[in-house]
């Protein structure tokens, strides 16, 4: 499903995909505006949406020119409705690196939240998710957005960010199969927490409560997708290990043949 996908144009040579449900998503958002006051509404909910998403790439490319930065090859940057992901080339196992290249997204966003907060330092509501059909209220909800997209995606929930720093720091003391097992595991039993939270207590936790069907399809991908990528890890590294068996019986076959001593038979 993650191929029914448009491209739209390259960013540092990084490939920028819209999925087709995306065009649902802001379909919703413009009824939903255009509901409440008519054209103007429509306008500013897609000016919002659009804005929004803007972040999203934002953030998206943190990851990927970092990963850039140390040789890893970036396929592309998928926008769907729940968010954006960017498409490795080949998943770094050193920690320290997927470390620079997770902590590079939230950091975006924390820069855009620093340059958004002067303009209304001093002002009553600086940061509201409501959007005031003026540039103002666009501004607010860009700044209330970054800062929420960049401490929720601090949520130690595997393959989130913060699942992936979990998975990094503990691969500077564990075996990176057993530390992504780890990550995962948390990830799976957080996921699920937040989706039991949504459905049997909706409103309890406020910032899973704005949209339970988006938060539920969210933490449901995040839950396949980590044990995905747990599984897809498992198997690269059973297929390095069956490899690296290969490469040393080879060898000593060669070094057994360098250093016969039995001269070679007569045709």
């Amino acid at each position: 499903m993650l191929s029914w996908s448009i491209n739209l144009f390259r960013i540092r040579g990084i490939q920028l995909s819209l999925h087709f449900s995306f065009f649902l998503l802001l379909g919703y958002a413009a009824w939903e505006g255009f509901w409440d006051e008519g054209l103007n509404g429509l306008l500013w909910s897609s000016i919002l949406l659009i804005s929004f998403f803007t972040c999203v790439v934002l953030h998206e490319l943190g990851h990927s020119l970092m990963a850039k930065y140390f040789g890893i090859q970036v396929r592309r940057i998928l926008l769907m409705p729940i968010g954006g992901m960017a498409e490795f080339e080949t998943i770094p196992k050193e920690p320290y690196k997927e470390l620079w290249i997770t902590v590079a997204g939230p950091a975006v966003n924390a820069v855009i939240a620093c340059f958004l907060i002067p303009f209304f330092w001093g002002s009553g509501s600086l940061v509201s998710l409501d959007n005031t059909n003026s540039f103002a209220g666009l501004m607010r909800s860009l700044l209330a957005a970054n800062i929420i997209m960049g401490l929720f995606n601090l949520i130690p929930v595997f393959p989130m960010d913060g699942g992936r720093i979990l998975r990094a720091l503990l691969a500077f003391k564990l075996p990176y199969v057993r530390a992504t097992f780890f990550a995962a595991s948390l990830g799976k039993v957080l996921a699920l927490i937040a989706v039991c939270s949504v459905v049997f207590f909706p409103g309890y936790i406020p910032f899973l409560s704005p949209n339970p069907v988006i938060t539920v399809i969210l933490f449901s991908f995040i839950f396949f997708a980590g044990e995905s990528e747990y599984r897809y890890i498992l198997r690269r590294e059973k297929e390095e290990r069956y490899i690296k068996t290969l490469i040393e019986q080879n060898r000593a076959i060669i070094d057994t043949l360098a250093t016969s001593t039995e001269e070679p038979p007569f045709l």
